[in-house]
């Protein structure tokens, strides 16, 4: 009996629709070697269509894909310094109809294609063409945060990473990569996605082969550039087969340990420093394998996008390009032998003084923030440039420079005048002021070296005491030895006011004298100061008595005054000229900090090893504190001569006023009668 040719045709039909999906799995199957297989959304989740392969290939990707150790946020959303993303699915951005895919027309001018575009939508488009995010990266970031927390909480943004094998012409066996999507970038640079990750070589001729042996080398991804090893390196932290990496905070960068990375932009790494320090949380990735080629249709449709993945902005706040845009993704083994296998990390501590190193981080820092404020308005960049120069100006500018004369020890001198003499002072003392400095240098080195083993012991034995200890010997040696250093810079300078020579022994004599006052002083004053600060509200009367009690050890060595009366002799002698004081305090403060790094930044562009850079650091500073010391005692002496020839009145304008007159005693007279046999000299 024959069937209706209609009924033929509906089972045809129906076979069809049976058998399609299994072609399809079929030809993805002969590409990969192994049975594909579709992962389906769930409700409420982003439709995250991969290629899961149960054949050797992701089985491979599974052995090795990466733990990454990431910065955990103790303040979410919005804290910069910890890390606010996660390595994450494209979709996250794809289809989020907050996303607007732009095109840049000839003219220059943006052109919004679509909302909530699509792999599809996106295959094949070439330069020009940006998926803009929700916000602007030259605004408030805390936008992305947000955004991204919400993904997380909706469970549209998992921890995946893009697993990717490759081979290279003229190379033996392949390579492994796993690509790390970020859904934005919060370093000195800022822009929307990012790409970094790691690569993996193995000397087997496939995936299969690869699965009984250990990898060759290894390399982590770091700004334009990357870090290579051997895979048995000890620098190399595995969980079992996968490797331990720790991703930068808000740069991305990856790196094989916690710790701060300086990154002087040599070998294509970044400007500035990269933080993977404490604390961590641990982030298990799932691996999607990703095909070789890059592809024009299906899941991975976006491979051949060619745009950026952010939107467009000058310089380097505009979104990235793609992984199949990198020179690894081609030839994974000719740019991994030309990358670093080192990368300089921020020494643990310092000798003396600030780090020169940590300063560097927080110049560039400073530099980005003003090249990211340029970006966004240029006008608010240059005031801000013009403000600084107007206060560095008024400060330092106008001022008056001779003549010096370090013969006649107390004169009125301008600031000018101060910094030159400090200077020749030094020149003329320099075999008494060296050997205190470098004994500075040596003490407070020795005081942070025992508090570093301290430290160490502490973290071993989790003993919060010890921990207590060494900050404490950490934040008091330090005073101590810039108060000493000052004390015998002020007795050269008292012994030269009565004429006389004195040795580094005799120094060391003239302040063993009177050594707890010397010192106690100088803490009690910096101890008070910092109380005052920590109120928070304090902080004004915190600064007017830091530079109110400046003077306190040349009034104990000069005067021989007690604890209380040098203080108040001290405050008394900085009442009516507190800004003329300050503004000659601040600039020897500046020094004192600042003029060891800015010294030492160009060494940090050369192969000097860091702890050598901070060590040289540690030397400049020491070597100016008594620069700085003599600078204040100058102005100590200035200031005597200045209350003596034109005393400023205790008492407050109206109460002068009701007592018509009368002569007002000089609170400075007699303050140097026994130590200055020369009569009083106007100078200049």
């Amino acid at each position: 009996m024959k069937r209706p040719r209609s009924l033929l045709v509906l089972v045809a039909a129906a076979a069809a629709l049976m058998l399609a999906p299994a072609l399809a799995h079929a030809e993805i199957s002969d590409h990969f070697g192994g049975e594909a297989t579709t992962e389906i959304a769930k409700p409420g989740k982003p439709t995250i269509i991969t290629v899961g392969l149960p054949g050797p290939a992701l089985e491979l990707a599974e052995k090795y894909v990466p733990i990454a150790e990431i910065r955990e946020e103790t303040d979410p959303p919005c804290d910069t310094s910890q890390e606010q993303y996660q390595p994450t699915s494209v979709e996250t951005v794809l289809g989020n109809p907050t996303v607007l895919l732009q095109h840049d027309a000839e003219g220059g001018k943006l052109t919004t294609i679509r909302k909530a575009p699509t792999a599809e939508q996106i295959a094949g488009l070439g330069e020009g063409f940006y998926l803009n995010l929700e916000g602007t990266a030259l605004g408030n970031t805390c936008v992305y945060a947000k955004a991204f927390k919400k993904l997380i909480e909706e469970g549209k943004a998992p921890a995946v990473t893009y697993a990717h094998i490759v081979r290279e012409e003229g190379h033996s066996g392949f390579a492994l990569q796993y690509w790390f999507f970020w859904y934005f970038n919060q370093f000195n640079d800022l822009h929307e996605g990012d790409w970094e990750g790691m690569q993996i070589t193995f000397e087997a001729g496939s995936p299969a082969a690869a699965l009984h042996e250990e990898p060759a080398e290894i390399i982590l991804f770091q700004h334009a550039g990357g870090e290579r090893a051997k895979w048995e390196d000890g620098k190399v932290q595995k969980e079992g087969t996968h490797p331990i990496v720790y991703p930068a905070a808000g740069s991305h960068a990856t790196f094989y340990d916690s710790a701060v990375y300086v990154e002087n932009g040599q070998h294509g790494s970044g400007l500035g420093c990269d933080n993977t320090t404490e604390p961590l949380r641990e982030l298990a990735l799932r691996p999607i394998l990703m095909p070789e080629a890059v592809k024009s249709t299906g899941p991975f449709a976006w491979t051949s996008y060619y745009g950026r993945w952010g939107e467009k902005e000058k310089g380097f706040n505009n979104g990235p390009t793609g992984p199949q845009t990198k020179t690894q993704w081609r030839e994974p083994f000719s740019w991994m032998a030309a990358q670093r296998t080192t990368s300089p990390r921020l020494p643990g501590g310092t000798i003396a003084g600030p780090q020169v190193t940590k300063a560097f981080c927080g110049a560039v820092a400073t530099a980005s923030e003003l090249i990211n404020l340029d970006a966004q308005s240029p006008p608010l960049a240059v005031l801000t440039i013009v403000v600084a120069l107007v206060l560095i100006v008024l400060i330092v500018g106008f001022t008056k420079w001779r003549p010096v004369d370090i013969d006649t020890l107390r004169r009125r001198r301008a600031l000018g005048q101060i910094l030159r003499a400090s200077r020749q002072f030094y020149g003329r003392h320099w075999r008494v002021l060296v050997p205190i400095a470098l004994f500075a240098l040596a003490l407070i080195g020795g005081a942070n070296l025992v508090a570093g083993l301290i430290s160490e012991s502490a973290q071993r034995g989790s003993s919060g005491f010890h921990l207590a200890w060494a900050d404490m010997l950490e934040q008091f040696v330090r005073p101590v030895a810039q108060a000493l250093v000052a004390a015998v810079v002020i007795v050269v300078a008292r012994e030269a006011l009565r004429s006389r020579h004195v040795g580094f022994r005799q120094c060391l004599r003239g302040v063993r004298e009177r050594f707890w006052r010397v010192v106690f002083a100088q803490l009690l004053a910096t101890l008070g100061v910092l109380l005052l600060a920590l109120t928070v509200i304090g902080i004004p009367f915190a600064l007017w008595k830091l530079v109110s009690w400046s003077f306190v050890q040349q009034e104990v060595i000069f005067t021989d005054k007690s604890f209380r009366e040098s203080f108040r002799a001290s405050s008394e002698l900085v009442r009516g000229r507190w800004f003329r004081t300050a503004r000659v305090v601040l600039v020897f403060y500046v020094i004192g900090v600042a003029a060891g790094p800015m010294l030492t930044f160009a060494l940090i562009f050369t192969a000097l090893p860091l702890i050598w850079i901070n060590v040289i650091g540690s030397l400049v500073f020491a070597l100016l504190i008594p620069f700085v010391a003599m600078g204040e005692t100058f102005l100590y002496l200035d200031l005597g001569v200045r209350e003596e020839e034109e005393p400023v009145p205790r008492e407050m304008f109206w109460r002068r006023w009701a007592r018509s007159g009368g002569h007002l005693r000089s609170r400075t007279a007699g303050r140097f009668a026994q130590v200055s046999p020369a009569p009083r000299s106007r100078g200049g």
